[in-house]
């Protein structure tokens, strides 16, 4: 069983319980369990096999250690389906609702006998919800916007689909008179991979004048939600953005809550009620006081609480608020540590551009090198190099460095890994290679131990120095292959082989769980752009994203290093350069 299934099951453990009005504190255990499986570098299963104390994990005790077993060894929880099915059928499909906490829905359930969404939706549209919760219609429309946004969130969008979007918004809004701050929240802001809607934050002088803006943009579809201060729209795509305006002083804490995460909020809540603080949306009040106080930033929002400032792409909790709490959370890998880029096409495969161009760009943006690593000849459809013309570019590579000066030029490839683990070029060409980058292209429905041997074998071949795009993932249109990583990252700790962060805002592969635990194996990573045109070199920023999710620092990635220490990894120094 999955970690994100079985984090499923102790989260409906919690609501069933709730329900059942069991003791409080039990119910925050299995909460507490179902984040702490959810956000594991590594499977349960594994850490079983491994002989791994799951006690050892925070909040896991004796009780849901053994249950996590159970589910490991036999696909089941017995305890979970006899809660399941003393309640009324359809109970957890309404708990997936937003807004829908454990008592409404078995309220639902057991007086009107809702048991699926379309029927609460047709309940909504007779009257029956409102005259259920005496509350008029507030209470059932609220719920009908929660059913109608979760639909749209269902169909998630990818984060390189979505950056583009709200750029456009942004810069459409931020020059009106009086906005002083305008920023993404949510999902987008944590740089998770894909997002359901977009949550936008902000502070003017006249609000309501960048409200009645923001609804009139001509990427607005349809006006949800229309006020002085909020307004919810549905984008031409289908996305559903949010744009809230709150006073100066505010801001902090409004942009802290609305970042998120779900679980880092949680937590930081939980902790800080010990410490007998309340904090929201509108700042921190004190409990004994009822005194609130505001923050117009989140660095001085999390020092108030006395903790270093949180780095959005961390906040998951996994660890960064005791962290934050000894000052000890690490500079994070930035934009301003990329060095150089090491997986880049030009049109002697598949790419846009010519050498030249790409060298220019990749020099523009002030970087020391730029390995050009086109795809070798077993990948027919880009239009691969053979030996004859990898050995011309080669050339021509050489001949392009000795008359461009302040970058250099690196001879790559990048080879396919063929079925059964061997590469689409012999070894006497790729040892004169300044790098080598190995993919997996083909035969991608193979088994996981056909896939994982595979691999295996091409990082065991001594002139393999990068593993690309290593789950072959298309995020939306193909799913990862099947493939022991737990196996892939030791053998690339032990052969001292780099891992790609694929910066394609498609790919975005390897995924941050998997970054951080390859880090933590002591794996080097490097930010790659695959870039096939000059534009491309600026989806960096998306690798950098993911690494900094994967707690990235500098020194974890190869191409923030100078060009001397990068050639010195490889094994290849001045005296080893061969000409093509």
């Amino acid at each position: 069983m999955k970690n994100a299934d079985m984090a499923g099951i102790f989260e409906q453990m919690a609501d069933f319980l709730e329900i059942r009005g069991e003791n409080p504190f039990k119910i925050r255990a299995y909460r507490r369990a179902a984040q702490v499986i959810e956000h594991l570098p590594r499977e349960v299963a594994t850490m079983l096999a491994e002989g791994e104390d799951l006690k050892a994990l925070p909040g896991i005790g004796e009780a849901i250690a053994s249950k996590m077993a159970e589910l490991v060894r036999t696909g089941h929880l017995v305890a979970w389906e006899t809660l399941r099915d003393s309640l009324p059928e359809g109970l957890s499909t309404l708990l997936e609702i937003p807004g829908i906490g454990p008592k409404t829905a078995y309220r639902l359930a057991t007086e009107l006998g809702i048991s699926s969404v379309d029927e609460l939706e047709q309940a909504i549209l007779e009257g029956k919800v409102a005259h259920l919760f005496r509350l008029g219609d507030r209470t059932a429309q609220n719920i009908l916007h929660s059913i109608r946004s979760m639909r749209r969130k269902d169909q998630r969008i990818p984060l390189g689909q979505a950056l583009p979007i709200v750029e456009e918004i942004l810069s459409a809004l931020r020059p009106l008179p009086g906005v002083r701050n305008l920023v993404p929240a949510g999902s987008l802001r944590r740089f998770r991979e894909t997002l359901g809607d977009i949550d936008l934050m902000g502070t003017a002088d006249n609000p309501e004048a960048v409200i009645r803006s923001f609804v009139s943009l001509p990427q607005v579809r349809e006006v949800l939600a229309q006020g002085p201060t909020k307004a919810s729209v549905i984008l031409s795509g289908g996305l559903q953005a949010d744009l809230r305006m709150v006073e100066h002083e505010a801001f902090g804490s409004l942009l802290q809550y609305f970042t998120g995460s779900r679980q880092h909020n949680i937590a930081l809540r939980t902790r800080m009620q010990k410490k007998g603080l309340k904090l929201s949306e509108y700042g921190i009040t004190d409990t004994a006081t009822d005194r609130l106080e505001k923050f117009s930033t989140e660095e001085a929002f999390y020092a108030r609480l006395g903790l270093q400032y949180i780095p959005p792409e961390i906040r998951e909790d996994r660890g960064e608020i005791d962290l934050a709490e000894k000052k000890a959370i690490p500079r994070l890998v930035e934009r301003s540590d990329i060095r150089g880029d090491l997986h880049v096409h030009t049109n002697w495969s598949d790419g846009a551009a010519s050498l030249e161009d790409m060298a220019r760009a990749a020099k523009a943006l002030g970087y020391q090198y730029l390995a050009i690593t086109d795809h070798s000849g077993g990948l027919g459809i880009a239009g691969g190099l053979n030996e004859e013309r990898l050995l011309k570019q080669m050339q021509a590579i050489r001949q392009l460095d000795e008359r461009l000066e302040g970058i250099r030029l690196l001879a790559g490839i990048e080879v396919n890994i063929l079925a059964d683990g061997r590469l689409d070029l012999p070894d006497g060409i790729l040892s004169r290679l300044d790098v080598v980058v190995a993919s997996v292209h083909s035969a991608l429905n193979q088994s996981e131990a056909k896939m994982t041997r595979r691999i295996l074998k091409a990082l065991e071949n001594p002139h393999v120095d990068i593993l690309a795009h290593p789950t072959c993932r298309l995020i939306g249109q193909r799913e990862p292959v099947a493939v022991d990583l737990e196996a892939i990252f030791q053998a690339a700790a032990q052969h001292r082989k780099i891992l790609e962060i694929n910066s394609m805002p498609d790919r975005l592969d390897l995924q941050d769980i998997s970054i951080y635990r390859a880090r933590e194996l002591g794996v080097l990573l490097a930010i790659s752009t695959d870039a096939h045109r000059p534009e491309h070199f600026d989806l960096v920023r998306f690798g950098i994203g993911m690494a900094r999710r994967g707690w990235c620092r500098p020194a974890h990635i190869l191409n923030c290093r100078p060009l001397e220490e990068v050639l010195s990894y490889l094994k290849r120094d001045e005296a080893s350069r061969r000409t093509g």
